[in-house]
């Protein structure tokens, strides 16, 4: 996935320490060296705190066996519902997106009125969203990230979630779009004209991919398709709304141009200029 989709484990996960640093007193009773993990009796707040330091030293393996422990030895007290909350973040921090979404499920399923349960829904959206690939493979984690992300934003309006869901649902729409552009632009290269104009068409018709960075193309790309297809007045129509939207794009320059060549020149002169000639190529 590319750079524009990264997002920070820290910025993501920082909600959660927060609350957990405000809700308990990290009283210090674990010591240093880690005890056996077998079976053992001991107090819940021992193995959850040192739980919680080992998540403070990084070591998120270490941290999952013991808050797994709080819920073995204490299994209906709210350690054990706070452990599941941290048992996300742990795994999610080691990159073990599997196993966090499972533990987010979970947590979901045991307790779905719990004001927490927006962290875990949170939390499984954006595990799908860490998976999200480049546009050339199959887009599942994206759809999925986009169905959870959209959740988020509807359950849990006016919070840190649902901003930061909205912002990264913009990200994933740019994604998916930027999927049908990459098929259309194959079926152009293949000469497959009629396929490659239902993509372009997919992105102009979707009212959140018109918002996406991809408009402006998809608009020049139904240009050039429309004419190669003898539809000069689609292309023309075509050219026209990508003047009247995107007046100063490089888009709209060459637009004009290639309307200009072929006898049908929009009355709105481009405010941009054509960039170069390798912006009227197909990449890919």
């Amino acid at each position: 996935m590319g750079s524009s989709l990264s997002v920070s484990k820290f910025r993501s996960g920082l909600v959660l320490m927060a609350a957990a640093a405000a809700a308990l007193t990290i009283s210090g009773c674990a010591g240093n060296k880690r005890p056996r993990l077998a079976y053992e009796e001991r107090p819940v707040e021992a193995l959850y705190n040192t739980g919680y330091q080992r998540l403070e030293q990084r070591r998120w393996a270490d941290a999952v066996d013991y808050f797994q422990e709080v819920e073995r030895q204490h299994p209906y007290s709210d350690w054990a519902r706070r452990s599941i909350l941290m048992q996300i973040y742990a795994y999610y921090q080691n990159n073990n997106y599997t196993d966090a979404i499972a533990a987010a499920d979970r947590y979901i399923q045991l307790f779905p009125g719990n004001p927490s349960a927006a962290y875990a829904f949170y939390m499984k959206a954006v595990c799908n969203f860490e998976q999200i690939t480049d546009v050339g493979r199959d887009q599942g984690y994206a759809t999925a990230a986009l169905a959870g992300l959209k959740d988020v934003a509807r359950r849990y309006p006016g919070t840190p979630y649902a901003t930061d869901a909205a912002v990264k649902i913009d990200m994933v729409n740019d994604q998916l779009a930027g999927k049908e552009m990459n098929i259309g632009r194959y079926y152009q290269r293949a000469n497959q004209p009629l396929a490659a104009l239902n993509r372009y068409k997919a992105v102009i018709a979707n009212p959140e991919f018109q918002r996406t960075s991809h408009t402006p193309e998809a608009l020049y790309r139904l240009v050039e398709v429309n004419l190669q297809l003898g539809l000069k007045e689609e292309a023309t129509r075509n050219g026209a709304v990508l003047g009247y939207n995107f007046p100063g794009s490089p888009w709209y320059a060459e637009a004009y141009a290639l309307l200009t060549e072929n006898g049908q020149a929009p009355e709105k002169a481009p405010e941009a200029k054509r960039e170069s000639w390798l912006q009227r190529i197909i990449p890919g």
